[in-house]
């Protein structure tokens, strides 16, 4: 059951798991992070202009908008601390499951931000600041997960990072190595290679998710949860049985 995605959340990784699961997370990411701009007209994932914005607000005197920013920033930050703490516990518990917790969290507040949306129309001053912090509390807890997993070698939520590392490769690649007697400075191209996957999973993903939005409206959460339950649905499984068998 579910052999498509054997071994992407299991708690034994491998260099090959991280790439599929980094894959799959960047897509959902940009999917998200380009849905919810057409929903609240504002990125989520991106804390430099995030705190860029707090600060040019302070001085300008928009105090509301500065307060908006700090509780985005808070909930980026609460995302993943508690990404953490659901990590964490579940490595204690030995369960199976244990990396996949963040993203059952997830793909419920995907529904949760779905349910928003839907009644965003009739309260839109309300709902909208839950809408905007709920994204961030996401993507925090997101980014947290996968950095967690593989130990700080990828993020799915911004391409800030993942650009500048492209070009830092680009630039090894075309260095001439004019010193016989020094080492030569060689591109890593297997993390080109990554690299290159995860930009364009979160690019496709970000052209799906501002398609889906544009005409489907914020139903397009829907699969975006449903692609995280499938992913962690075999070691949830896995636990959920065991757990029963010591019951019985």
């Amino acid at each position: 059951m579910f052999p498509w995605t054997y071994g992407w959340i299991d708690t034994e990784r491998t260099p090959e798991a991280n790439t599929r699961l980094g894959m799959a997370l960047a897509f959902v990411a940009g999917a998200t992070n380009a849905g919810g701009f057409l929903a609240v007209h504002q990125y989520t994932s991106h804390v430099t202009g995030i705190v860029s914005s707090v600060v040019d607000s302070v001085v300008l005197g928009h105090t509301e908008v500065a307060l908006t920013g700090m509780a985005m920033l808070i909930a980026f930050v609460f995302g993943a601390m508690a990404s953490s703490v659901l990590v964490n516990w579940g490595l204690r518990c030995r369960l199976q499951v244990a990396y996949g917790l963040p993203l059952l969290l997830e793909a419920a507040l995907l529904l949760v931000f779905g349910i928003f949306g839907g009644v965003m129309n009739y309260a839109y001053y309300f709902f909208t600041p839950l809408t905007v912090t709920l994204l961030c509390f996401i993507m925090g807890l997101q980014n947290a997960v996968i950095t967690k997993i593989s130990r700080a070698e990828i993020r799915t939520t911004h391409l800030t990072g993942m650009v500048t590392d492209v070009g830092i490769e680009l630039g090894k690649m075309v260095y001439l190595n004019l010193d016989p007697q020094a080492a030569p400075v060689q591109a890593n191209t297997d993390k080109l290679r990554l690299l290159g996957k995860l930009i364009g999973s979160f690019v496709l993903g970000a052209w799906v998710g501002a398609l889906g939005f544009n005409s489907l409206g914020f139903v397009t959460t829907v699969p975006l949860a449903l692609i995280l339950l499938y992913l962690v649905a075999r070691p949830a499984l896995n636990d959920l049985r065991r757990y029963t068998q010591t019951l019985g």
